[in-house]
């Protein structure tokens, strides 16, 4: 819960300094124009915050759906990158304990390991002595259990990925009846009204997009990175039992 508490703490500083650093938007129109040698112009000056304010009351969903996708994936990534670091000395350093069969030894190598891979080498070695298929499909399980963990909560990000945009759509097409049941109401069709209601309403779509976006790339890096562990485990499952079966040959020729 800590380290929980601490990713939404950096997630939110991120988004605070991401509008804090923002370009200030400026958006300059003519009123009553001067010779053409010295146009008057007026300057309006608009905060990042405060243009995407003028999305809506949608936009509030769509900024929790936005931090939320970060903490998962900030969490998600951490967490998959600690678990899915392979130590290459592993195997040798407990090949002489194997083949002397001295096991204690090894369990106690395998938990200080700390990884994914260690659980699942931890599990066959556990499981030595019973046939090697049973080995194998122990390992396999355990393999499985492993990613399973790693995709814990993956599936929001596939969620936030079709949300997001929709509800942004929805954002605007609610603002485009706004704008035409005031037209029905005040008969006032000006193509400042249209076009000014309608750029309001499309910074809805565009938050909703850039959320999805975002969400659906965090959702296919992060699976990419447990894809790599996935086939990774198998090469190591194999030198294991590889390894492990040259032991119990070894033995038997004695």
């Amino acid at each position: 819960m800590k380290n929980k508490f601490k990713y939404l703490i950096a997630s939110a500083f991120v988004i605070a300094a991401t509008v804090i650093y923002a370009q200030v938007e400026t958006v300059t129109s003519e009123v009553n124009p001067a010779p053409a040698t010295n146009p008057a112009r007026i300057t309006e000056e608009i905060s990042a915050f405060e243009f995407l304010m003028k999305g809506g009351v949608f936009l509030i969903p769509i900024g929790i759906l936005l931090f939320y996708t970060l903490v998962v994936m900030i969490e998600k990534f951490r967490y998959i990158r600690r678990v899915s670091k392979y130590n290459d000395n592993l195997l040798p350093e407990i090949k002489s304990n194997l083949h002397s069969g001295n096991l204690q030894p090894v369990l106690d190598t395998l938990s200080r390991d700390n990884s994914a891979y260690g659980n699942v080498i931890r599990e066959g070695v556990m499981a030595i002595g019973q046939p090697i298929r049973e080995i194998e499909s122990n390992m396999e399980k355990m393999a499985n259990i492993e990613i399973g963990k790693m995709e814990k909560n993956m599936g929001h990000l596939g969620l936030i990925a079709g949300i997001a945009p929709t509800l942004g759509f929805i954002g605007t097409i609610s603002g485009v009846i706004k704008i035409f049941y005031s037209i029905s109401i005040t008969e006032n069709v000006s193509i400042g009204n249209i076009s000014g209601g309608l750029y309001e309403k499309m910074i809805s779509s565009g938050s909703g997009l850039i959320v999805g976006i975002i969400a659906f790339s965090g959702y296919h890096l992060l699976n990419g990175m447990i894809d790599n562990y996935a086939l990774a485990i198998q090469k190591v499952n194999l030198e294991f039992v590889n390894l492990i079966q040259r032991n119990k040959d070894g033995n038997k020729t004695k």
